[in-house]
């Protein structure tokens, strides 16, 4: 059994706290966006249910909660619109503009 990353420090992100680097981090990884298998679930100290997906770091494997706006962002990242901003700026990460689509056509 490999235990080479036992020694990481685990950070979970929400997309509020989605910095520059992870972001970029993500876009490598998952180049064509997750599926359901890179997906990993587990129960929180509140006993809810988190979904996320992983990206390690030399010192850091950080989970990144699932969302609409992750997949979002993820799909329209360009790495210039964050070049004014440091890697690790969470106020880097804007909120993408999600259209609702209405149910009833």
């Amino acid at each position: 059994m490999n235990k080479r990353n036992d020694n990481l420090k685990r950070v979970i992100v929400d997309f509020k706290k989605l910095t520059p680097e992870i972001l970029a981090l993500l876009v490598d990884k998952y180049p064509h966006g997750y599926d359901d298998d890179n997906i990993i679930s587990f129960k929180n100290a509140n006993n809810e249910w988190v979904e996320c997906v992983e990206v390690t770091t030399e010192d850091t494997k950080y989970l990144v909660k699932v969302s609409t706006k992750l997949q979002v962002t993820m799909e329209n990242y360009d790495e210039d619109d964050y070049e004014d901003y440091d890697d690790n700026d969470p106020d880097a990460i804007q909120e993408p503009d999600i259209a609702i689509e209405d149910d009833d056509d």
